[in-house]
């Protein structure tokens, strides 16, 4: 997630089992784009000891190539290309999810980019249409055409955003129908959540985004209950030490610090954390300024070893029609 899941947070989630793989933050490609040096060190200084997957967004074909060049000198796991991001700032320009308006040019960058990629992996990460489920039925058509060796799929439509249950028979589809691994996306939010839409998609594997940034147990949950055992418990007081060590680590990465600016990037992430816990516990958090305002918040909601909530509201405006996986 842009401006989120970056490097300080992915130190983070490795402190707390992580995931088995990752993927970049976006890499903006343009005619006059080269590497973010800040996104790049996602790579070069890759702190789970996982694989991670670059990025791409965009619309120019030459600049794509051009870019995966530039990134196959870095130790990869592969190129991924965003077909699904639905920020109006970036469909607009026909990148993200807006590419899934013009058909034949994702046809042809799909073209391009696997011959680009050449032995390393091409993986592809797209929603199931921009206005309606019934495109994705010619998007599969163009994913068959070529070697991709992953698809990731938000099983929603560009303007669904996150405001809908997932599309979960389309994820099936593509299942039964591509000869490559897919990868379901969207309203995982617990274990349970993750479980049942696996089951239900025959999906290969989880991608988790806004459900990890609440929940960073959330990967250790599911590799225990693939493995049969107990499901750890989280309880509030975890929830503060995690929200403490995300705060240090992020203030790492910030050359000139200033304490307010460093308290307004924690509130991006404690809007999806305090999903869950009492209403109040948002609404105070937002109006915090300082560090010590800040803390005594999360101390005041946090401190205690009751059971953090599995869920978080379903008519929250972060996270919307997950029932249809519990």
């Amino acid at each position: 997630m842009q401006d989120v899941t970056d490097l300080p947070f992915l130190r983070t989630m490795a402190a707390f089992g992580g995931a088995d793989l990752y993927v970049t933050e976006y890499f903006r490609v343009h005619i006059h784009s080269r590497l973010d040096p800040y996104l790049l060190r996602s790579i070069t200084e890759n702190p789970t000891g996982r694989p991670i997957i670059a990025q791409m967004i965009g619309q120019d074909g030459d600049e794509l190539v051009r870019t995966v060049g530039e990134l196959k000198k870095h130790p990869i796991a592969g190129v991924d290309l965003n077909l699904g991001c639905p920020a109006p700032v970036v469909y607009r320009k026909n990148a993200g999810g807006g590419l899934l308006r013009l058909p034949e040019q994702v046809d042809l960058l799909l073209g391009r980019l696997r011959d680009a990629c050449g032995d390393l992996p091409f993986t592809v990460k797209t929603r199931i249409g921009f206005e309606s489920a019934e495109e994705f039925d010619q998007l599969l058509e163009i994913f068959s055409k070529h070697a991709i060796d992953l698809l990731t799929i938000h099983g929603r439509t560009v303007k669904e955003r996150y405001q809908t249950p997932v599309h979960e028979d389309r994820v099936a589809q593509a299942v039964k129908t591509l000869p490559c691994p897919v990868i379901a996306n969207g309203n995982v939010v617990n274990c349970q959540s993750g479980l049942t839409y696996l089951k239900t998609t025959g999906a290969a594997g989880l991608m988790i985004g806004r459900g990890a940034i609440r929940n960073p147990w959330i990967f250790d949950q599911l590799r225990a209950a693939f493995d049969e055992k107990n499901i750890p418990l989280v309880t509030a007081k975890m929830v503060m030490e995690y929200i403490g060590l995300l705060y240090e680590e992020t203030a790492k990465e910030i050359p000139e610090f200033v304490e307010s600016k460093h308290v307004q990037k924690m509130k991006k992430y404690l809007v999806y954390i305090v999903q869950g816990f009492h209403e109040a516990f948002e609404h105070e958090i937002r109006r915090v300024k300082t560090k010590e305002e800040f803390f005594a918040t999360c101390t005041r909601f946090l401190d205690h070893n009751d059971p953090a909530p599995d869920l978080p509201p379903e008519n929250s405006r972060l996270f919307c029609g997950f029932s249809q996986f519990l």
